[in-house]
C-alpha cells in the first residue's frame, strides 16, 4: 500500500502520485466531502476526471477502497493504470487466471490493497462480503452508476442489490459516479442505492472538444467512407443497431482499406478477445460495434464516433459519443438517420411491456432524440437541455453552428403529401407516394389507377430527394408513420396530421443540401510545438511508449497519455526535476521511465 499517502492532503497526493498540479472543476469539493466520510453522487462528463474523485480519497483514507465496475476490460485497464502510478490495485472477475485470482485474494485479506475492482455479482457473494467485513475499508465507489437505475440506458438489475452495502458496512462512505444521467435517473440512482442523504455534485455536461454533426441518410456507405477518409490513421467507433450489421459494415470497410473489426456480444470469444486486444494496444482501428460495446472505453485517443442507427435516447447518445476525445483533444461525431429509424424506434417502444410510467419516460426521451436529428439550431445546446443544462449562446462546435441550415415554408407541400398518402389508402411506401405526387406513370401507379387521382402530378415541381426529405421530417414530427411490420407503407397519425391538413400548423422544411466541406476538421493532427521539436520527437516518444507497453503487456495510454508526450516534446526537459514537473509525470512514473525518456531526448 501507499501507506505514506494516507496522512497526506489530497492536493499532495494529486501532485506526487498522479503528477497533476491542481484539481479540475468540482473534483476538489467531491474529494474533500468523501475524505471526510460523506456519501456522494458525482456526475461528470466522460474525460472530466471522475476516477480521481474516488482514487484520491482511497489513498487519503485508511483501508482498502472497493470499486464496483460492470466491465471487465475497464477494470483491467484501471488496475494497470493504478499500478503504473505505484498504487497497490487488483481486480476480481471471471476472466482472471486462477493463479492471479489467488494472488489478489491474498493481497486483499492481508490488507495490502489500496483499491479492489470488482463486479457487483462478485462483490455480493458471501465469500467476498465475509472477507471485506474483516478489513478496514476506505470507501465503496460505484462506477457507471446509471446501470443501477431503471430509467438508465444500460440498466442492470444486479446493481440494485448494492443498496445493501449501507446496511452491511455502516460508516463506510459510498460514492456513485456516472457521466450520463438526467434528473429522473439521478433521483432513481439515489433511491435504488438508499443514498437519499448523499451530496449531489453536478458538473456541466458540455464537452467543448466534441464536434456534433447529423445527416439524413442519402447513401449511407458513401457518407461513412467520406467521413472516415478525413480520419485516416485515427481510432474510432462506428455504432450499428444489429450484430449482423456490424459484421457487414466492418467487412465493407476492410474491403475499402480501413483497419476495421466487428464487435458484439455474440462474437466468437477468440475473435472478441483479439478485437479487444487490438483496441487496447493503441493501434489505429475502426471498431464497428453494437450499442452494447463496452470494451476499452478507457482509451483516451478515440478521435471519432459514428452512429449508423439512431440511439433511443439522448442519454444513450451522449454516453456513446462521450467515448471520443477523452484526452481533451478535438474529436468528431456523426449521426446518420432516416424516417425508418424513427418509425422502427417508435414501433419497438409501442411493443414494450414496461409499466406505463416507464413508457412515458421512454417515449419522452425518444422524442427528444428525434428532435435532435432534425433541429436547425445549435445541436449542443439542444442536447444539454435534455439534461437540464442551459448553454448561453451557440456552442460553435456543431454542424449547425458551422453552417446554419436553411429552412423554407413547406406547409402547402406537406398538405399535398399527406393527401397523397390518404388517397392511396395508406398502404404504400415513400417511393410509390412520391411517384404519384410527381406524376410518374410507373407500372405500380398505372396498375392501381393512381394516375387518375386528384393528387397525381401535383408535386411535379419538386425533386425526389426533396420529397424524401419532407417524408422524413413529417415522420419526425409524428404526422406520418411507417408500417414497420408490413411492407413499409406510410400512414397518417391523425392527431398530428389533421392540423397540418387544415392549414392550422405550419411546416418548416429543413433544406438537405450538402454541407460545406471542412477540410480543417481532421482532428488527428498534432498541435505545433515550440522549440523546433514537434511531430518528429512526439512520434519518437510514441514509439518508445509502444515498446514499453508491449514489454509489459499493458495499453500504451496507461504509461503516458499523448498530451503528456506532447508536453515532454515541447518542454524538452534537461533533467529529472524538469521532467517530473510535467503534467502527468508522477513520482512512480518518473522513477520507472525518467531515465529512458531523457536518453531519448539525448541526455545521458
Amino acid at each position: 500500500m501507499l501507506t505514506a499517502a494516507l496522512q497526506d492532503e489530497p492536493a499532495a497526493v494529486l501532485r506526487r502520485v498522479f503528477g497533476f498540479p491542481g484539481f479540475r472543476g468540482r473534483q476538489e469539493a467531491v474529494i474533500d466531502h468523501v475524505v471526510a466520510g460523506g456519501d456522494a453522487l458525482v456526475l461528470m462528463p466522460t474525460g472530466g476526471g471522475k476516477s480521481v474523485c474516488y482514487q484520491i480519497p482511497a489513498l487519503c483514507r485508511p483501508g482498502t477502497a472497493v470499486v464496483v465496475s460492470p466491465l471487465i476490460a475497464l477494470m483491467d485497464d484501471q488496475v494497470a493504470a493504478m499500478r503504473q502510478l505505484g498504487v497497490a490495485a487488483g481486480a476480481l472477475h471471471s476472466e482472471l487466471p486462477p493463479e492471479e485470482s489467488r494472488h489478489v485474494w491474498r493481497e486483499l485479506v492481508e490488507g495490502q490493497l489500496d483499491l479492489l475492482y470488482v463486479s457487483p455479482e462478485r462483490l455480493l457473494t458471501s465469500g467476498t462480503i465475509e472477507a471485506l467485513s474483516r478489513l478496514e475499508l476506505a470507501l465503496f465507489a460505484i462506477d457507471e452508476a446509471h446501470c443501477v437505475s431503471q430509467w438508465g440506458h444500460e440498466f442492470r438489475p444486479e446493481f440494485r442489490d448494492l443498496a445493501r452495502l449501507g446496511e452491511m458496512f455502516p460508516g463506510v462512505p459510498r460514492v456513485a459516479l456516472t457521466a450520463t444521467a438526467d434528473e429522473a435517473t439521478r433521483k432513481d440512482i439515489l433511491a435504488a442505492l438508499k443514498m437519499e442523504g448523499a451530496e449531489v455534485f453536478l458538473s456541466s455536461f458540455h464537452r467543448p472538444n466534441l464536434h456534433l454533426a447529423a445527416e439524413p441518410k442519402v447513401g449511407e456507405t458513401a457518407q461513412l467512407l467520406s467521413f472516415l477518409s478525413r480520419h485516416k490513421g485515427d481510432c474510432g467507433i462506428v455504432y450499428c443497431g444489429s450484430r449482423a450489421r456490424t459484421e457487414r459494415v466492418a467487412a465493407k470497410l476492410v474491403e475499402k482499406g480501413f483497419p476495421a473489426v466487428p464487435f458484439h456480444a455474440g462474437l466468437d470469444p477468440a475473435n472478441k478477445r483479439a478485437a479487444a486486444e487490438r483496441f487496447r494496444s493503441g493501434e489505429p482501428l475502426v471498431v464497428v460495434a453494437t450499442i452494447a460495446f463496452g470494451m476499452g472505453i478507457d482509451r483516451p485517443d478515440v478521435r471519432f464516433v459514428v452512429h449508423l442507427d439512431m440511439p433511443d435516447s439522448p442519454e444513450s447518445y451522449y454516453q456513446q459519443i462521450g467515448r471520443a476525445g477523452r484526452d481533451g483533444d478535438p474529436a468528431d461525431t456523426l449521426l446518420l438517420f432516416d424516417g425508418q429509424d424513427v418509425a422502427r424506434a417508435r414501433h419497438w417502444l409501442s411493443q414494450s411491456s414496461a409499466p406505463a410510467a416507464q413508457l412515458r419516460v421512454m417515449r419522452m426521451r425518444l422524442e427528444e432524440m428525434v428532435a435532435q436529428t432534425e433541429t436547425v439550431t445549435c445541436r449542443t445546446k439542444g442536447l444539454l437541455a435534455c439534461f437540464g443544462e442551459a448553454l448561453e449562446g451557440a456552442c460553435g462546435h456543431c454542424d449547425n453552428c458551422d453552417d446554419p441550415p436553411v429552412t423554407q415554408d413547406a406547409t402547402t407541400e406537406a398538405r399535398k403529401l399527406l393527401s397523397a398518402v390518404y388517397r392511396t389508402d395508406q398502404i404504400f411506401g415513400a417511393v410509390h407516394t412520391i411517384a404519384v405526387l410527381r406524376g410518374e406513370k410507373t407500372e405500380a401507379v398505372l396498375r392501381h389507377g393512381h394516375d387518375r387521382l386528384s393528387v397525381f402530378g401535383i408535386g411535379a415541381d419538386r425533386s425526389v430527394p426533396w420529397w424524401r426529405g419532407l417524408v422524413r421530417q413529417l415522420i419526425a414530427l409524428g404526422a406520418l408513420d411507417v408500417d414497420t411490420q408490413g411492407h413499409g407503407g406510410l400512414f397518417l397519425v391523425e392527431e398530428k396530421a389533421r392540423p397540418i391538413l387544415r392549414g392550422e400548423v405550419p411546416v418548416l422544411l429543413r433544406q438537405t443540401a450538402p454541407r460545406k466541406a471542412d477540410a480543417t476538421r481532421s482532428s488527428g493532427a498534432v498541435s505545433a510545438m515550440p522549440g523546433g521539436f514537434g511531430q518528429a520527437l512526439f512520434e519518437a516518444l510514441r514509439s518508445w511508449r509502444s515498446t514499453e507497453a508491449k514489454a509489459q503487456a499493458v495499453p500504451p495510454y496507461v504509461i503516458f497519455h499523448d498530451a503528456t508526450l506532447r508536453e515532454i516534446a515541447a518542454a524538452n526537459p534537461s533533467n529529472m526535476d524538469e521532467l517530473g514537473a510535467i503534467k502527468g509525470v508522477g513520482a512512480s512514473k518518473l522513477q520507472r521511465y525518467g531515465a529512458g525518456v531523457l536518453r531519448l531526448l539525448g541526455i545521458s
